[in-house]
């Protein structure tokens, strides 16, 4: 049975807060119309990954993050469509961005290693970036170039501090040329490992300051929301230096009562 509008947003905003690591705490000092229609943003990103990132054969994964697709142009039934679609008529979401993390979820099922920092460029375009697009469009902005910069420095913060749990399903996103020029054989912990990392980190940190430069767009609140976001990863990208880059041992997660923090002081600001 198809969901009304109003079960549909109830039904993504505790999707929201039950699956989201950090976005659930970015989100929340939104408005209600932007906060639902970020969460349904994040709900169709999460279907993407979980499909993406599951236990089923290839072409099984790949019939359904094409249905996916075929999703933005169906008659809306389940929850997450129906909020997506009427979040996309009442902000303008692009389809363009919302299709980049179909393709990205689609790349993650044919390819597992990335030559140079610009091949994972790309693909960091496709599964994050998109996502900072489709956003900045309920933000109500069109610095879609700021957002898509930001979108790429929070992906590689991920990459930093998922390695591990990438390198289990066959996946290593730091790129390979980089691999190499830092003596990095196998990823484990050791000097050469701490001077990737840190060369990582830096990248990170610049694409986040140019990313940050989107704040100028934004009204008050979804300035907030977006630097919540980013404070949250600075947060990780710090606890990861802080820990000799060690993310194969130490927990480089924020704490519910840091991440509570980390709001709390942009509503300070």
């Amino acid at each position: 049975m198809t969901q009304t509008v109003e079960q549909a947003y109830a039904e993504v905003q505790r999707l929201t807060r039950a699956r989201a690591k950090n976005f659930a705490y970015g989100i929340m000092v939104l408005p209600r119309d932007k906060r639902r229609a970020v969460a349904a943003i994040y709900a169709f990103a999460r279907e993407v990954d979980d499909v993406a990132d599951g236990d089923l054969p290839v072409d099984e994964k790949r019939r359904r993050l094409e249905e996916l697709r075929s999703s933005l142009d169906s008659e809306p039934s389940d929850a997450m469509s129906v909020a997506l679609a009427d979040a996309r008529r009442r902000f303008g979401i692009p389809r363009d961005a919302l299709e980049a993390l179909v393709d990205g979820g689609l790349q993650d099922l044919e390819q597992t290693r990335y030559g140079t920092f610009d091949d994972l460029r790309g693909y960091c375009e496709k599964v994050a970036g998109a996502v900072g697009v489709a956003c900045v469009a309920v933000y109500g902005t069109d610095d879609v170039e700021r957002a898509m910069t930001l979108g790429i420095s929070l992906q590689l913060i991920n990459i930093m501090r998922d390695v591990a749990e990438d390198e289990q399903l066959g996946r290593v996103y730091l790129p390979q040329d980089e691999l190499a020029r830092f003596g990095v054989t196998t990823l484990a912990i050791g000097p050469e490992w701490r001077e990737l990392m840190a060369f990582q980190a830096q990248r990170a940190r610049v694409h986040m300051d140019e990313g940050l430069r989107l704040l100028g767009s934004l009204d008050r609140r979804s300035a907030l929301c977006v630097s919540t976001f980013a404070g949250l990863y600075r947060g990780q990208l710090d606890r990861m230096e802080a820990n000799g880059f060690d993310v194969f041992s130490a927990s480089c997660r924020l704490s519910t009562a840091a991440k509570l923090g980390v709001v709390a002081r942009g509503l300070w600001r």
